[in-house]
């Protein structure tokens, strides 16, 4: 059967009610660490690769959400690292050698708290990373897809996968290989990682700032830049967070 948009939308629709119902106390207990962090003055980093940064920028730096976050990419080798873009490639989440000059250029403190997003989970700058997270004491998040994850072999030397790290591990879902409707010559099409990363880390983002009004705390939120007064409110919070959240390219 030749997929079609309505068969994209009901498989999504559906996905989204079983992760938002099958991840509810996962979702509450990420939110948990992370107001604790915030209350501790940390700030929350978040990192992926490929289409996983796409919940990096979810969580950070976006309106409607928390001021103190960070986002890390592999970029900021070039950015704030000073090495050639030529390293940049399709390959360099494989390579586990790139996490610890990552996470040194990272303004990282020692409150603070990490999500990281990978829907394989495996690849090897991405185990390492959360290796290294953990070893320097820190707090740490997973998203990541349960049956792709299981479906396949690490790629990091330790044999370890990035939900074997994690203080909590949220199943985004995603099916193995993530594209969800088949095609009649084989393969499929229609990916839903990123869509359902984004619902869970939206969902953590409310049930943090839910904690923080519920115990009388003003949550430090963004506004939309594109609206009067958002760009001043906006740096108002930011100064409180100076060289500790970068929001450059």
């Amino acid at each position: 059967m030749t997929p079609r948009a309505e068969d994209y939308l009901q498989v999504v629709t559906a996905t989204m009610a079983r992760v938002a119902a099958s991840q509810r106390d996962a979702v509450a207990r990420a939110a948990d660490l992370i107001t604790a962090a915030l209350r501790a003055g940390g700030v929350v980093h978040a990192f992926g690769t490929g289409h996983s940064e796409a919940l990096a920028m979810e969580i950070a730096g976006r309106a409607g959400g928390l001021v103190p976050t960070n986002r890390i990419a592999l970029r900021d080798l070039v950015l704030y690292g000073g090495e050639p873009a030529d390293i940049l490639g399709p390959t360099l989440e494989r390579d586990p050698t790139v996490a610890r000059r990552l996470l040194d250029l990272a303004p990282v403190r020692e409150p603070d708290i990490f999500v990281i997003a990978s829907n394989s989970g495996v690849n090897g700058a991405i185990v390492e990373f959360a290796t290294l997270v953990k070893d320097r004491g820190h707090a740490l998040i997973a998203i990541t897809s349960a049956e792709h994850s299981a479906g396949m072999a690490s790629r990091h030397p330790s044999g370890r996968k990035l939900g074997d790290l994690a203080d909590v591990v949220l199943d985004n879902g995603a099916p193995f290989g993530d594209a969800a409707l088949p095609l009649p010559g084989g393969g499929a099409v229609g990916a839903v990682s990123s869509i359902t990363a984004a619902l869970l880390a939206q969902q953590i983002t409310v049930e943090v700032v839910a904690r923080l009004i519920d115990a009388g705390e003003t949550p430090p939120v963004y506004l939309s830049a594109n609206i009067p007064a958002g760009d001043e409110h906006n740096r108002e919070l930011e100064a409180r967070y100076a060289g500790r959240i970068r929001r450059g390219a």
